[in-house]
């Protein structure tokens, strides 16, 4: 055991003082969790009242405008009223109002309204389907003052809007309600399941490729230290630096970037360092059979991103597809990214991530056992 710590320490010291490593284990997390916190920031979460409309209305359009922009508000827009092309094209969603907009409902005319959006998607047809509620709520308005032999005008749609709707629709959740992460809720632990495979699969690996061919660990395998404390020292001097990047990574996302690991944080860890054990005996295992550095680089980076993408790092994996949630099932990413959902954003209890524990934990050892059985001393 002695042995074991000394190598695990002198390897960590040695890892750690590399110029490659401080930059890819602290500073180009920072980077990312800014960035992904930008990319990600409302997806999967709907913020009520948010949405900026623009709206373009001549000056004859009429108090018309007003009553359709109340009820754009119902919708969850917030509209803004421009008068011209300039002004409309600062933003993302647009809706042009003809002139004579209020003259032509009046007269009983048919009326376009024309709208544009940036989004596309799901989003962009969510917008447009909460457009097509307002403007059909409002000619519905005019249409009852019409069947009731009176006059349109603004106090009496502004009363109409008041009324009590006599037919409405309640619906409420069969189930807890699970609102996929957003932001920094999702970019930060994404971000740090990313880098720590990518440091172990390139850093980690590297370094015993090097150690290889500059003839280390052939002087090891003639010390007297035995075989196993060797292989073990190994492997835990690289276990070692991901819970310095996991620990670096929550205490970061928790001052700079306010994130709350919830109430189950002992769980939390737990996950975070049976995914460190996975991703050290990957990266070993990687650095045991790989013959040099360009297809340690070529092998670790591919990897490490393929599986970020498709584990969920980059993006919620709830929000996609179901062939895409399928695929995640099969990551080591996106086992951790599931359990840290459940734990952190859905609120469950600790016993729903030992599964996600338990498979990353045989896979780990199922690793070691092969590196233990196979290890590369030349």
């Amino acid at each position: 055991m002695r042995e074991t710590w000394f190598i695990a320490r002198t390897d960590l010291f040695r890892l750690l003082a590399q110029r490659e490593v401080i930059v890819w284990t602290f500073v180009m997390p920072l980077v990312f969790f800014y960035f992904m916190s930008a990319v990600n920031q409302g997806v999967g979460r709907k913020a009520p009242g948010q949405d900026v409309l623009g709206v373009l209305a001549p000056a004859d359009a009429g108090y018309l405008v007003g009553q359709l922009g109340a009820r754009l508000e119902q919708r969850g827009f917030a509209p803004r009223v421009v008068t011209s092309e300039e002004e409309l094209a600062r933003y993302g969603r647009r809706l042009r109002i003809p002139a004579g907009f209020t003259a032509s409902i009046e007269a009983k005319k048919a009326v376009t309204l024309e709208y544009q959006r940036a989004a596309s998607g799901i989003g962009g047809d969510y917008d447009e389907v909460r457009i097509r509620r307002a403007a059909w709520q409002l000619l519905a308005d005019c249409g009852l003052q019409f069947l009731a032999g009176e006059r349109i005008d603004d106090a009496a749609l502004r009363a109409e809007l008041g009324k009590p709707r006599l037919l409405t629709v309640r619906a409420q959740a069969a189930g807890k309600r699970r609102d996929p992460p957003s932001g920094a809720e999702q970019a930060v632990p994404g971000t740090m399941v990313m880098f720590v495979l990518l440091v172990s699969f390139t850093t980690g690996a590297i370094s015993l490729v090097i150690q290889r061919r500059t003839g280390t660990l052939r002087r090891l395998a003639f010390s007297p230290m035995p075989r196993g404390s060797i292989v073990a020292g190994k492997w835990a001097a690289r276990w070692l630096l991901t819970a310095v990047q996991i620990v670096y990574a929550m205490t970061v996302g928790t001052l700079l970037f306010h994130v709350r690991w919830g109430e189950q944080l002992a769980a939390v860890v737990a996950v975070l360092l049976s995914y460190a054990a996975l991703a050290a005996s990957l990266g070993v295992l990687l650095g045991n059979f790989a013959r040099n550095e360009k297809q340690v680089i070529g092998i670790g980076v591919v990897a490490s991103n393929l599986m970020a993408a498709l584990g969920g790092c980059w993006w919620p994996i709830e929000v996609t597809p179901r062939w895409a949630q399928s695929i995640a099932v099969l990551m080591p990413t996106g086992w951790a990214m599931d359990a840290m959902h459940k734990l952190i954003s859905f609120e469950m209890p600790a016993s729903a991530v030992l599964p996600h524990i338990a498979a990353m934990l045989a896979v780990a050892v199922l690793s070691g056992w092969v590196i233990a059985r196979r290890f590369r001393f030349d």
